[in-house]
């Protein structure tokens, strides 16, 4: 079994990276490959691509492309395949949201087994599921923002990550531009990542993601 995972952008490959080699190490028999794009983008409506993010490496603009083409690769060379698809929920409906990802699989002709794996509400609420991983890699941060939070609930997650790591706070980073905030997110993806225990997890739309991968290792097993 080859499992391509297909992620939004470079910090969510980082932090699927450290995770998956805990999950699936090398004697699991599962290979995988972590794909990242520049950014989630949107749903093609009635099947159409934005030129601009097209161009641009746009996760969600170019997923019929993505899952078409590996369906034909899987298809051409009889290999079992999976694509697992992890984006953030942001602050769409998960209902229907999932609708729409799953009506547009339906039109993708030759797709090989594909899921979809949300992060509620953006990939930091993964991080901030295990608190113990986040002290442990930010030893000064600001327990009582931690102590806010509230596992996978639609409240400005990165930002509140920022606030409790970062030095002057998510206000510091938004002035400091899009890429600033992007460094920032694969920073605590390296750093964060390594410390956590996977059981020990709190966020739930995080077990979903790791059910569906153990689920996948079952079918290959």
């Amino acid at each position: 079994m080859f499992i391509n995972f297909l992620v939004e952008d470079a910090s969510g490959k980082k932090m699927l990276e450290i995770l998956l080699s805990k999950m699936l190490p090398a004697e699991s028999g599962v290979a995988y490959k972590i794909h990242s794009y520049k950014g989630i983008g949107h749903i093609p409506v009635k099947g159409a691509t934005a030129p601009k993010a097209v161009k641009a490496r746009m996760l969600l603009d170019n997923l019929p492309k993505l899952i078409g083409g590996l369906g034909n690769v899987a298809r051409k060379s009889g290999f079992e395949m999976a694509i697992v698809v992890v984006c953030d929920l942001d602050d769409n409906d998960e209902k229907t949201f999932r609708k729409m990802l799953y009506d547009l699989l339906a039109k993708i002709v030759s797709a090989p087994r594909t899921y979809f794996c949300l992060a509620i509400e953006e990939g930091e609420a993964w991080l901030l599921g295990d608190i113990a991983a986040v002290v442990a890699a930010y030893p000064r941060c600001k327990r009582d923002v931690l102590n806010r939070y509230k596992n996978d609930s639609i409240c400005g997650t990165w930002e509140l990550m920022a606030d409790a790591v970062e030095v002057g706070g998510a206000a510091a980073l938004k002035r400091g531009g899009y890429q600033m905030i992007g460094f920032a997110k694969y920073r605590w993806a390296e750093t964060i990542a390594p410390n956590m225990r996977i059981a020990a997890n709190k966020s739930s739309s995080f077990h979903e993601f790791v059910k569906t991968v153990m689920g996948i290792k079952e079918i290959a097993d």
